[in-house]
């Protein structure tokens, strides 16, 4: 095998070997490849039209034309601001068909986070949907001079979204013409074709580097996998894709896996129960990646126990942790196991899957995927490597961990060590090399599969004029799993206001995911004993409060601050989002 055996190992099926060489390649050889094996196939399926692999190619070489003609080339750095459409697919490709890189912007990110990325990005170009609100976040991106070129995709007939009148003089992503020979596109799996933004426990979010290698050794691992347990992707699959393509989840295992292996994707702008379930039922889609709040929201859809679900073959969750009884009552509804496993931006998703015949359980996050290298580390010294069983940081290596964070030597250099990937997660290996998660090491919320970082929400909640001190936590939540929760102290002389005017304050300076879903004001908040505000002294109460009213013993949680706490409603039907 070419490497020492690792613990993991003996959990893999006979027929994979965790060594073997993971193939890379740049994304537009991976595409090439597919169109010349599948040509005729249906390659996607949106709002009722179906692009074969062929036509999605030309389609490509279209858009690719008119990028060329506006000067985009090899190293160009291009927005792609764009909800779940074909015309992800179609920019995403032709950006790396003419040597740009793609950065990813999200439609739930707020103003404020649109101008910080296209500025920490260089990105001078951007593609969005002529719809709104989006093309008039972008005409705006471009009023204030953060935009030299900005393209439209037609937002039409079949586009699923309502159009908007383009302004005058914008081109259109696909411009009628003839078409240009682009150039083949990069010929170095190692240059870079992503720009994935994730966020960081204090400050801004950062650039992870993705490269071809990265993302093509990732649709490898996840191939190799997916092959010897049985559940291969070929080209009788059909992937329903209601996880946003601006994420990274779902451009790796839906987009590049799904055409790498020439299965037809139905793509969808959100997520519905009823149009999953009519999906599944009426277009026999045999393949679901989802996150938990979509698996919670089928499970409790009593429609589901009616409809015909015999197609799926292939189920997994990611993003977030899921509840191991909304995994029994879907495999119990379905007939067919729900798989899952942990990765993150940074290993393009690839990280590792629940074994054959491992049912989900807390923390538990299964073997390393062929390729990818797991090791636990003291928190104290990553330098030293932990035996089983002892609780450390999770490090990873692998062809498919991003080689660091753009413009940001300092931050790269403290993310790895000895050529891991320090994770911020915090775990152990298991004596049968399973590995499980614990707890995180620093404080970020996941919230319905997105990652909310308290220190940006905080930092959004500051500039709100009442407010005088503020600390932010993560809280139970039965849809979401986690929630945010704003504790505030207010200023002298100013009255409290109610958790939706604090929303509304919000709502251009957060993403909706990040909002806060309740509202605690106190006297005073917890303090280290050098001062600084504390937010473990929170998170810390929090538990013992659980801890008492799951004993019973409710005079066990006294809160001497006399909190006022503000809730939300019921949770709304989610909207298609994932995670962050």
């Amino acid at each position: 095998m070419g490497h020492r055996p690792y613990a993991w190992e003996r959990g893999y099926p006979p027929s994979l070997d965790w060594g073997a060489p993971i193939e890379v390649r740049t994304l537009p050889a991976l595409l090439d490849s597919a169109v010349a094996r599948h040509g005729d196939r249906p390659a996607i399926e949106f709002e009722g039209q179906v692009l074969t692999y062929r036509e999605l190619r030309q389609r490509i070489d279209a858009a690719a034309t008119t990028l060329l003609r506006m000067g985009t080339g090899r190293g160009t750095a291009v927005a792609v601001y764009l909800p779940n459409t074909v015309f992800h697919p179609i920019a995403f490709f032709a950006i790396l068909r003419v040597g740009g890189r793609v950065v990813h912007l999200s439609p739930l990110d707020s103003p404020r986070m649109l101008r910080y990325k296209l500025l920490d990005s260089g990105a001078r170009t951007l593609v969005t949907l002529g719809a709104r609100p989006m093309l008039d976040q972008a005409i705006a991106l471009r009023a204030a001079g953060l935009l030299d070129h900005l393209l439209i995709a037609d937002a039409g007939e079949n586009s699923g979204f309502a159009a908007t009148p383009c302004p005058e003089g914008v081109p259109l992503l696909q411009e009628p013409g003839s078409l240009l020979e682009p150039d083949p596109g990069p010929e170095d799996p190692d240059e870079i074709a992503l720009l994935q933004y994730t966020g960081g426990t204090t400050g801004q979010p950062k650039g992870a580097i993705l490269t071809h290698a990265n993302l093509s050794a990732a649709v490898g691992s996840y191939r190799a996998w997916f092959q010897a347990i049985g559940e291969a992707i070929g080209p009788s699959d059909r992937i329903l894709c209601v996880l946003p393509l601006f994420h990274i989840y779902a451009l790796t295992t839906i987009l590049l896996l799904g055409l790498d292996r020439g299965a037809e994707i139905l793509l969808r702008s959100r997520f519905d129960p009823t149009r999953s379930l009519d999906d599944i039922e009426r277009r026999r889609a045999t393949v679901f990646p989802g996150v938990p709040t979509m698996w919670i929201s089928l499970a409790r859809d009593p429609a589901i126990a009616t409809r015909d679900l015999s197609s799926l073959r292939v189920l997994s969750s990611g993003g977030a942790p899921l509840p191991a009884e909304v995994a029994a009552t879907i495999e119990r509804l379905t007939g067919r196991r729900l798989t899952g496993g942990w990765g993150m931006t940074e290993t393009g998703p690839a990280g590792t899957r629940l074994p054959p015949g491992r049912a989900h359980a807390p923390g538990l996050i299964g073997l390393p995927l062929p390729g990818v290298e797991l090791r636990i580390v003291a928190l104290d010294d990553p330098r030293r490597v932990l035996d089983p069983g002892e609780i450390g940081e999770l490090c990873v290596r692998g062809p498919n961990v991003s080689p660091g964070y753009w413009r940001r030597p300092e931050e790269t250099a403290a993310a790895f060590i000895d050529g891991f990937l320090l994770t911020g997660d915090v775990g152990c290996m298991d004596a049968d090399g399973t590995f499980r998660l614990v707890d995180r090491k620093h404080d970020m919320i996941i919230s319905g599969g997105f990652n909310v970082y308290p220190s940006m929400v905080e930092q959004a909640i500051y500039e709100h004029p009442a407010v005088d001190e503020v600390l932010v936590i993560g809280v139970p939540d039965d849809y979401r799993g986690e929630a945010a929760k704003a504790y505030v102290k207010l200023r002298d002389g100013h009255d409290r206001f109610t958790l939706e005017q604090l929303r509304a304050f919000l709502a251009d300076r957060l993403g909706r995911h990040e909002l806060p879903a309740a509202l605690e004001f106190r006297a005073a908040l917890p303090r280290t004993p050098v001062g600084k505000l504390w937010r473990r002294g929170l998170i810390d109460e929090l538990a013992r409060e659980t801890a008492a009213r799951e004993s019973g013993d409710q005079g066990a949680a006294v809160n001497t601050s006399a909190p006022n706490t503000l809730t939300p409603g019921a949770p709304a039907k989610p909207s298609g989002e994932s995670p962050k």
